[in-house]
């Protein structure tokens, strides 16, 4: 059996999912406040903010894919194989898998906005026994599900569905509709839910009257054109169909042209001033009078700000919802990374849990599968964490010696047929005779960010052990200054430095990903190589040479998000750099 590990569960999961069941007698358990979610929704409708947090969150779940596993020991989870009972029940959940990530992907609004939702599950039957063939998977909002005399009422395509409440102590109808409520717990009360736009309703509906302010900015005509004073007898507009000595009362005239630039935008009245006769002697010369406010840039920056206020308060990065366009695609790559860690992936673990608790593991019990309490629903976003520009990647990491020929071309967009000739089609950067052994192993089979060794094909070093030793240390103290480094730079994001503080500084761009072309730009090893010379010239070696040499290796294993290790030092100073060859 093939054994594959994804990361460890969280210590607490904080989720929580119910099937909806009988009511117990003399029960008097306050009801959860949902008086909050109906406003919620209407901003989800109204504020286009809103709408993006929530579909991009949905986008994102179901881009995720759903197995079953077992819990390990050690926290981490085995995916069970395609023929175990868990497996396939798992691979049935919503139709298969297209149906999972419609369920993932519908369920992203409902945790985001309302923080719960419900998963109807209605059994599909057919024959006078009313055998079950399958079973159709709704998510429905709390808006479409209320409790009437004791009884659950659903709202599927437009009709009403009732659903049975379950109980457990009797005899249950394997043809009823199950309705399962999935939530994210408020840490004060776990029965009820919480969101990030709960504790954004007050913000947002700031945010709508600054909308409606501006939007009352742009139609306003005395704030857009102002008022044209001219001397009196130069001309003075009559309304239609009136004669030409007739007089229009000035707050008509006012009011008859906003109502036109409101009614029709693109006319006139809208982009011409209004134009007024006056007194010659109260003017002197023609003015132009414009209706300005301080509260018109006001109302902008505060929008702004109200907008910048809400993506904060979204548990994803803040620069998804307000734009990556000063992120290159490093830095937006780690922002994405850091947004499914922290926005995708703990709603993904909700989900998760329910389909566990309250599908999965009472069908395995009732198949009489033992240790049910250690299988489990879990998910895997390995398809959402694509590495940016792996081609430049893939080339800074062949250079280096870091993976092989074909790997390299696979990543470039290459196949086998342009490789070169057969006595060079695996020749390593450096190398002046092909390597006896051509093969590949298993390892350069995968991508550059799943490498987590150097091949063992590369040729060793004919360096002694002290020298060895000494560029050993060389590269971990560069690699240790970059890292100090990096935790003060925008890939290391604010609130994740006290967690940069716990990794080691030398591994650090193995958890943030640094753009190669920034690692001059930030002078990440500046001083790095300064006494290279000093051990060139003890050990008989040319300095240029070794300080190409270790420079290029520490900036290939930057660009592939690698770890040095010391058993990789004679590998990658597989040329001596002789002081005779320079």
């Amino acid at each position: 059996m093939s054994r594959q590990l994804v990361a460890p569960l969280p210590r607490q999961l904080t989720a929580a999912a119910a099937r909806y069941t009988a009511k117990r007698t003399g029960s008097s358990q306050k009801k959860p406040d949902t008086s909050w979610q109906s406003e919620a929704w209407s901003f989800f409708d109204k504020v286009p903010e809103v709408r993006f947090a929530g579909t991009w969150v949905g986008n994102a779940m179901g881009g995720a894919t759903l197995f079953a596993g077992r819990r390990a020991p050690d926290g981490t989870v085995e995916r069970l194989p395609d023929d175990h009972p868990a497996a396939e029940i798992v691979q049935q959940i919503a139709g298969g898998p297209d149906g999972q990530s419609t369920l993932l992907s519908d369920f992203g609004p409902h945790l985001t906005v309302a923080g719960e939702g419900w998963i109807v599950i209605r059994p599909i039957t057919e024959g006078e026994g009313r055998s079950v063939t399958g079973y159709d998977w709704r998510v429905l909002s709390t808006g479409e599900v209320s409790q009437q005399s004791g009884k659950l009422i659903v709202e599927i395509d437009g009709e009403p569905v009732n659903v049975p409440p379950y109980n457990p102590d009797a005899d249950y109808d394997h043809t009823a509709p199950i309705a399962i409520r999935v939530w994210k717990p408020h840490p004060a009360r776990r029965i009820e839910a919480d969101s990030p736009v709960r504790s954004s309703l007050q913000l947002l509906e700031e945010l709508q009257l600054l909308n409606a302010a501006v939007a009352a900015i742009a139609r306003s005509r005395l704030t857009g054109r102002g008022v044209l004073l001219i001397p009196k007898g130069t001309r003075f507009p009559t309304a239609p169909g009136a004669t030409s000595d007739a007089e229009d009362d000035v707050i008509d005239i006012f009011m008859e042209v906003a109502a036109t630039a409101i009614r029709e935008p693109d006319s006139a009245a809208a982009t011409v001033p209004i134009v007024l006769e006056v007194p010659a002697e109260a003017i002197g010369s023609i003015k132009w009078l414009q209706f300005e406010s301080d509260f018109d840039d006001l109302a902008l920056r505060l929008r702004e700000e109200a907008i910048r206020r809400f993506a904060n308060g979204l548990e994803v990065p803040a620069e998804i919802l307000l734009g990556l366009g000063d992120a290159n695609h490093w830095s937006a790559w780690a922002l994405t990374a850091e947004a499914i860690r922290l926005g995708v992936e703990p709603r993904l673990a909700i989900i998760a849990h329910a389909l566990t608790t309250q599908w999965l593991r009472p069908l395995l019990e009732d198949r009489g599968v033992d240790d049910v309490d250690e299988l489990l629903v879990w998910y895997d976003t390995s398809t959402l964490r694509v590495q940016a520009n792996r081609a430049q990647t893939a080339l800074e990491a062949f250079n280096a010696g870091l993976i092989s020929a074909t790997a390299a071309r696979r990543e470039t967009g290459f196949d086998e047929t342009d490789a070169p000739a057969a006595s060079t089609a695996e020749r390593n950067p450096g190398d002046s005779d092909p390597p006896e052994d051509t093969s590949t192993d298993d390892e350069t089979s995968l991508p550059v960010s799943e490498t987590t060794s150097i091949p063992d094909t590369l040729p060793a070093s004919a360096l002694p052990e002290g020298v060895l030793a000494a560029v050993d240390g060389l590269i971990y103290n560069a690699l240790y200054a970059a890292g100090v480094r990096l935790r003060n730079r925008p890939v290391c994001p604010r609130p994740e430095r006290a967690r940069a503080r716990e990794i080691a500084p030398a591994e650090l761009h193995t958890v943030f990903p640094v753009d190669p072309e920034l690692v001059d730009e930030w002078r990440l090893f500046d001083g790095a190589w300064t006494r290279v010379g000093e051990i060139a010239a003890r050990y008989g070696l040319d300095p240029d040479c070794l300080t190409r040499q270790l420079d290029d290796y520490a900036r290939a294993l930057i660009a592939a998000r690698l770890p040095h290790s010391f058993e990789d030092t004679a590998r990658i100073m597989r040329n001596p750099c002789e002081a005779s060859a320079a």
